[in-house]
């Protein structure tokens, strides 16, 4: 298992670094505009691309996808980085993702164990497992032992909490993604316009 386990966080490390490196292609573009090596709106191109995969791919790295694999101890999931395996005894934080498409509001459950795993939850029956784990944690942290970090909204998507958390979760989500996109493409145009 410990093997497993440093593999899971090396192949995350790397898809971070991919996912950063891809959205930081506009930089190397100017760089080489400014040398003259590129045409001058390189940048832009670059940009304009970046901004599409980074969409698609960050939020996909650690997402769950079949075949899975599930215990009493331990969710384990194919990821686009290999194979991931959560420890559910040992849940340090859960936190709500939540994206945007033509279908409307998409989430993920992003769980991370203590030895630094990270996993997208996206099936009933893994936030089952999920639920179920936060319920056990929160019950031996009434007599004294330290619980997972769990968000409002995470809680509340899993049934865990009443209330309206999740309306202000996607409402503040929407906006960071909007005004983040949006600075991202005036900066890449900035740096097209040198």
């Amino acid at each position: 298992m410990e093997a497993t386990t440093t593999r899971g966080v090396a192949r995350a490390r790397i898809g971070s670094g991919l996912a950063v490196t891809v959205l930081l292609l506009p930089l190397g573009g100017y760089g080489l505009a400014r040398a003259g090596v590129a045409p001058g709106g390189t940048p832009i191109v670059l940009g304009l691309l970046s901004l599409i995969a980074g969409f698609v791919l960050v939020p996909a790295l650690c997402e769950e996808r079949a075949p899975f694999r599930h215990s009493s101890t331990h969710l384990t999931a194919r990821t686009s980085t290999g194979e991931r395996s959560v420890d559910l005894h040992r849940i340090t934080s859960v936190r709500l993702l939540t994206t945007f498409s033509y279908g409307g509001a998409y989430r993920t459950l992003w769980v991370r164990d203590a030895d630094g795993v990270r996993l997208g939850i996206t099936t009933e029956r893994s936030r089952g497992k999920l639920r179920r784990a936060i319920e056990k944690a929160d019950a031996n942290a009434v007599r004294g032992a330290t619980g997972p970090r769990v968000s409002r909204a995470a809680r509340t998507y899993l049934g865990l909490a009443p209330g309206r958390g999740l309306v202000a979760h996607t409402v503040l989500s929407f906006l960071l993604l909007t005004v983040a996109g949006s600075l991202y493409v005036v900066a890449v145009l900035q740096l097209g316009g040198q």
